[in-house]
């Protein structure tokens, strides 16, 4: 099945009705919904977060129960498949990530000659042209320890390897939308890792970020903590899944 436009934006929610409104009335608007239809995975969310998402237009689907982000994202993975999108940008619902980087993703992934294209765009907080942005000193250590494992496990480096922001061609979308190929828990740099040593092709480019204005993040209070430790040997797991066992390689789109 074919569409008329060929880009997808994934936008998982959960819980996000005061942070949601303003990322659609920006995607709505004719620059960016000539290009893109926009999907809103509502996660079981107990406020008004699909009402609001329906009400600027976008399609939704609802999870029954809370399956959390990674789960959110491989539903739009399964639903961008099968409407037989071409491409897909996941964006966040809390506001982080601006409505700007879309046209500047999707070119990313169309430019060039096709055979050469990227599988996987960036978006990076981190790099000449980014807006500033600060991060905590957990997190920041975090970042710092998840690029030198990528570095070392693959030889590539990324400047952040833990942004939400990203294009997907379709051939790494049908990756990610089989089962087991995809984290839904906390997809992150474990991704990078995964993706990197199965020879996709991966970009990163400078992004605008914004920071949450309302609402909890997933990585409140204790939480960075526990995330850095399970990504850590998330990352592991992988290297050794892809590298030792070589357990992935058969499956790869």
């Amino acid at each position: 099945m074919t569409r008329e436009k060929e880009l997808l934006i994934i936008i998982p929610a959960y819980n996000e009705e005061k942070n949601i409104a303003p990322l659609l009335e920006q995607l709505f608007e004719p620059e960016i919904s000539s290009l893109a239809d926009v999907l809103v995975v509502d996660d079981a969310s107990m406020d008004a977060t699909k009402d609001v998402a329906r009400r600027y237009g976008a399609s939704v689907v609802s999870h029954v129960y809370n399956l959390g982000y990674g789960s959110g994202l491989q539903s739009g993975y399964k639903y961008a498949v099968r409407k037989g999108y071409r491409y897909v940008i996941q964006m966040d619902a809390d506001g982080q990530h601006d409505a700007c980087n879309v046209p500047v993703l999707y070119g990313a992934l169309t430019s060039g000659d096709e055979m050469e294209r990227p599988d996987i765009v960036i978006g990076s907080r981190f790099m000449e042209g980014s807006t500033p942005y600060k991060v905590s000193a957990v997190k920041k250590f975090a970042i710092c320890l998840f690029r030198w494992m990528i570095c070392m496990g693959t030889g590539k480096k990324y400047t952040d390897p833990t942004s939400g922001l990203q294009g997907l061609s379709r051939r790494a979308v049908k990756y990610y939308s089989h089962y087991g190929n995809f984290d839904d828990r906390y997809p992150d740099a474990n991704m990078i890792m995964q993706m990197t040593l199965l020879g996709y092709r991966l970009q990163e480019i400078p992004a605008v970020m914004h920071y949450r204005t309302a609402g909890v993040s997933m990585h409140s209070g204790l939480k960075p903590v526990v995330y850095m430790f399970r990504m850590f040997f998330s990352i592991l797991a992988v290297l050794i899944r892809i590298k030792i066992l070589k357990t992935d390689v058969e499956r790869k789109g």
